[in-house]
């Protein structure tokens, strides 16, 4: 159904943006054909470096009118193939819209193009005396893609997930008009919420061009509790009694004493603890030493007399922070660089399902013979388990990776949880989010995605 890009097209995309930042596709980095984890993979016909909304506009207007699939991209740090062009056609390339445009500090907003690097929108606003409080594990990640994937991470007990920090976006419709969802407000009942449903959709609906970001005060100071327990079973069944007090961690994270090995090797450094099991490290931040000190005080007590833990152990120093999260933000590529191949399954589960949760993956990886290593944010449900494939014959793999992602999204549809926490579903999860969603959600959604983008030429064959 979609338009093969020739020479015409060409000609005109180059008319647009400049004969250099149009790549055609003998010239595309193979790169550009994935995404971080790899699985899924195809090449666009042309690769489009964009630097503004009006380029974009002129983009979309002609792929509109000829039918030719745009696909989105970013720093392609995705792992369930969003950004990748599965019908080839168009990719557009985020990252030369960069620029942090500034802060209007009295409505408390920070303007900023979608490809600035998350970690760039926190050194920019720390300096300023502010925080940005959305904490994805990968601080090389675009805002955009951030965005469009309503990204979650580890702050996210405390301080909710991306779509709670946009304030109002800029996009360029699939008809190439430019537009504004959402206002610099405290308050907002004016019709649906559409910027609310291009926020996780993946670039499926429309392409985000500027944001706009709500900030709070930086918290001056922060501590970290690092808790081991006997078993992982212990260290999880402590989270709901953790929030059910009046406590009010930052994060609550989950990991094993098998994945901090993982990040050792990976690293080449020693986790400062990993004698025990399992562990929970529990953050906690506020306005002065006092109040925090308060905090992991509480946090201790209760942890060593009430909830099983077999010590305390405080990250106080710079040198000791640095080599917790450090370590904790390695998991991912700690765990990638100890097989030959992965695959990522993100579920999220009702926090009282943690532990029975984990115990499955620890069931399916006996039963199936496959190492099945796991960490995740304990506070709000959201696990992220690797199946690697080690040593496993390319024959046997994909068979057997489909049979254990089978059992594990039954088993998340079964616990009342949902195949991603926070990933999303791009190309991999397609048939999982059916099962679990339904036929008449999926329809809803469909019905939506055809209002925004009546000729699916926007990164078709994703989500729905």
């Amino acid at each position: 159904m979609y338009h093969k890009i020739g020479p015409e097209d060409i000609r005109y995309l180059q008319s647009i943006v400049g004969e250099m930042d149009v790549i055609t596709h003998d010239f595309i980095s193979e790169d550009y054909a994935k995404d971080e984890l790899g699985t899924v993979r195809s090449t666009p016909d042309v690769l489009i470096k964009v630097e503004s909304a009006i380029e974009i506009s002129r983009i979309m207007a002609y792929a509109n009118q000829h039918l030719i699939p745009v696909t989105v991209r970013g720093s392609g740090t995705g792992l369930v193939g969003a950004c990748v062009p599965i019908e080839h056609g168009i990719l557009l390339d985020m990252t030369k819209m960069n620029r942090i445009i500034g802060i209007d500090e009295k409505n408390l907003v920070l303007e900023v193009e979608p490809g600035v690097l998350l970690m760039n929108i926190y050194e920019f606003v720390e300096k300023k005396g502010y925080f940005y409080a959305p904490d994805p594990g990968e601080k090389t990640a675009t805002i955009g893609g951030n965005v469009a994937t309503n990204a979650g991470g580890m702050r996210a007990v405390k301080y909710g997930v991306t779509r709670d920090w946009v304030k109002a976006m800029e996009v360029v419709l699939p008809s190439g008009e430019i537009t504004q969802f959402g206002r610099i407000v405290a308050k907002n009942s004016t019709g649906y919420a559409l910027k609310d449903l291009v926020i996780g959709s993946e670039g499926t609906l429309a392409i985000i061009t500027k944001l706009f970001l709500k900030l709070i005060p930086l918290p001056e100071k922060a501590i970290s509790l690092l808790v081991p327990f006997e078993t992982a079973r212990d260290a999880i069944f402590s989270v709901p009694k953790i929030l059910q007090s009046t406590l009010a961690p930052t994060a609550i994270e989950f990991f094993d004493r098998n994945t901090i090995g993982f990040a050792e090797d990976f690293l080449g450094k020693k986790f400062p603890e990993r004698r025990y099991d399992a562990y929970i490290l529990l953050t906690f931040d506020g306005s002065s030493d006092e109040d925090i000190q308060k905090q992991s005080h509480r946090a201790a007590e209760l942890a060593l007399n009430e909830l099983g833990a077999l010590d305390v152990l405080i990250v106080d120093t710079q040198e000791r922070k640095d080599d917790v999260w450090k370590a904790r933000g390695a998991f991912l590529e700690a765990i990638k660089a100890s097989t030959t191949l992965m695959d990522e399954c993100d579920v999220v589960v009702p926090r009282d399902k943690i532990a029975d949760y984990i115990a499955f993956t620890h069931d399916c990886s006996h039963k199936y013979n496959v190492r099945i290593p796991s960490f995740g944010h304990a506070g709000d449900g959201n696990l992220h388990i690797y199946i690697c494939k080690d040593n496993i014959a390319d024959t046997e793999w994909k068979s057997l990776l489909t049979r254990v992602f089978d059992e594990m999204y039954d088993k998340a549809k079964e616990m009342g949880g949902l195949v991603s926490g926070e990933h999303g579903i791009g190309y991999a999860k397609k048939e999982y989010m059916r099962r679990i969603l339904g036929d008449t959600q999926i329809e809803i959604m469909r019905g939506i995605k055809k209002v925004f983008d009546p000729n699916a030429i926007l990164n078709p064959g994703k989500v729905i």
